[in-house]
């Protein structure tokens, strides 16, 4: 593990096959995963050909016309599935500055009754662009990201004294449950459009991100916003809400945003987001040690934000809060609530 000369800690996984010592990496680990649930990821594993290939194809759906990209809008989803044009997205009640296609693991649709519970209809197949070697190009990368962050939250399960499969009823084998987002964000025309993602934790268990060398990605400290700058051969992970909640608040999803390119750049990147199973019920709390235990003071509380222990509704929440025309369009009553609860997410969409 090094920390010096980089924006972020660097963890390398390499060290494991290494060294002989597993407890300094473990000590280690739990240390930065606790001080900043963020950091750079050495020896991960992902193929150089894959990675090259997703953001090859990426680079191609973005370059599209608009109106094939329509083809797949998300507003078609009731899963959330699909393409996001420009300021459609919000974060913190303001659009976002960028455009992206979100693609979970292909599942059939089910059939969902009055009687249950709206966040079934999540379950769904994705939307796919009419370009070849798209599709094959996202799913041999999600099929080296999904063991790798499943290996990881075993890695942080480890460093928490906890036995490595503490939370795999989180994670199905047969439903897997994770969302890949290739983002676009175009290069700002003035300061309004400063917002490339607005300021928010990931609402996930880990998030895998693979940035470009444009810049952009801030992590919020003790001393302000700080830059996360592109590192060679490395990717990013960041700690998601769903851990933060099984661990009483000991691990923090670190607030993070993007700041829209002003350089004249255009800025692209791919996140992973491996996320909990929605029909497992609530997130279990781990049984820290009580050392740990007595610096976990409960998840972090933020009103226009709250954080629910049930998986489906949290992860729903999510979702109709930040594609209100998905959410006006499959989900109205939901919608009502939403609105009646926040006017000022119908204001700011309508302005």
């Amino acid at each position: 593990m090094h920390t010096t000369d980089y924006a972020l800690p660097v963890i390398d996984l390499n060290d494991l096959h290494t060294s002989t010592d597993h407890g300094a990496f473990y000590q280690g680990l739990g240390r930065i995963t606790r001080d900043s649930g963020f950091f750079y990821l050495k020896g991960h594993g992902l193929d150089a050909k894959i990675i090259q290939d997703i953001q090859q194809q990426s680079l191609k759906f973005f370059q599209l016309p608009l109106h094939e990209k329509n083809k797949i809008a998300m507003l078609h989803s009731a899963h959330f599935r699909g393409y996001t044009r420009v300021a459609s997205e919000r974060t913190a009640q303001r659009p976002d500055y960028r455009e992206q296609i979100d693609i979970g693991a292909e599942l059939p649709a089910l059939t969902v009754d009055a009687q249950q519970a709206a966040y079934y209809r999540l379950q769904g197949p994705n939307q796919w662009p009419d370009l070849v070697g798209f599709k094959e190009a996202v799913e041999a990368f999600q099929q080296q990201a999904h063991p790798l962050s499943i290996a990881l939250l075993r890695h942080f399960l480890i460093a928490l004294q906890q036995d490595p499969h503490a939370l795999d009823t989180l994670i199905d084998p047969e439903r897997p449950s994770h969302l890949l987002k290739l983002i676009h964000y175009p290069a700002a025309q003035d300061a309004s459009q400063s917002q490339g993602v607005g300021a928010h934790k990931d609402s996930g268990i880990i998030t895998l991100l693979l940035q470009d060398q444009v810049g952009g990605l801030q992590v919020k400290t003790a001393q302000g916003w700080k830059d996360i700058p592109y590192l060679e051969d490395a990717c990013i992970v960041i700690i998601g809400e769903a851990l933060e909640l099984a661990s009483n608040g000991y691990l923090h999803g670190n607030i993070h945003r993007v700041q829209a390119p002003q350089n004249g750049q255009d800025r692209y990147s791919t996140a992973f987001f491996l996320t909990p199973n929605i029909f497992a019920g609530d997130i279990p709390i781990l049984p820290l040690p009580a050392e740990l235990a007595a610096l976990a003071q409960g998840p972090d509380y933020d009103p226009d934000n709250p954080l629910y222990q049930q998986i489906g509704l949290n992860t729903l929440k999510g979702r109709l809060r930040s594609h209100l025309d998905v959410t006006e369009k499959h989900y109205p009553q939901e919608y009502l609530k939403l609105t009646q609860q926040t006017p000022r997410l119908v204001a700011e969409t309508d302005s």
